[in-house]
């Protein structure tokens, strides 16, 4: 829960989580202090530290925001039902997460490993990664999914379709997250089943 400041109407953590992983993805992470963000904000430094102890934890906020947004995606799947379908819910919502939290997304695929928080969020991107090449073994194992396409390979080129997402989705474009996901799966998901499926 995000609490306002007396006397700063409209700044509250949030706000500054949104404006640094803006100002990080234009300027880079290295080229911002903590002097940009506030002059972004049009507050003291003093303001900022108030929510947060350094411009570390705050990168650390924005690309989390952006990670647990997709394993909250993961642990909505369960174990039950067949993996194509699982592997379906689980782009469905990953395009959601992008739409819903675009700035931290975009700063999440922008992280290189160049701190100690970057390599903990690449980490975690690979773990992710991990779990989307288990759902595409399964499902060729279950004949959903054709067997002469390498299942690493396969997660790299779906998620980089969803990834990709992030160069030129806007929210204001018209295109729901729904219809983004409706054509990533059939783009990707549907050249991919089985002969049978």
């Amino acid at each position: 829960m995000t609490t306002r400041r007396r006397g700063r109407p409209g700044y509250d953590q949030e706000s500054l989580l949104r404006a640094a992983a803006e100002l990080f993805h234009e300027r880079g992470y290295d080229s911002t202090s903590i002097q940009d963000l506030a002059t972004r904000l049009g507050v003291g430094k003093s303001a900022i530290y108030h929510h947060v102890p350094s411009k570390e934890s705050l990168l650390g906020l924005a690309v989390d925001r952006a990670l647990d947004g997709l394993f909250a995606q993961v642990a909505q799947l369960g174990d039950d039902g067949r993996a194509v379908d699982r592997l379906e819910q689980l782009v469905r919502g990953s395009v959601a997460v992008l739409a819903d939290e675009l700035p931290f997304v975009t700063l999440l695929l922008r992280v290189r490993g160049n701190t100690e928080t970057e390599r903990a969020a690449l980490v975690r991107r690979r773990e992710f990664d991990g779990i989307v090449t288990d759902l595409v073994t399964q499902a060729v194992a279950e004949g959903d999914l054709r067997a002469d396409v390498e299942p690493a390979t396969v997660t790299r080129l779906l998620f980089g379709m969803v990834n990709s997402l992030i160069d030129w989705y806007r929210p204001s474009g018209g295109l729901t997250p729904a219809d983004l996901a409706d054509t990533v799966i059939a783009v990707a998901l549907d050249g991919l089943r089985g002969r049978g499926a």
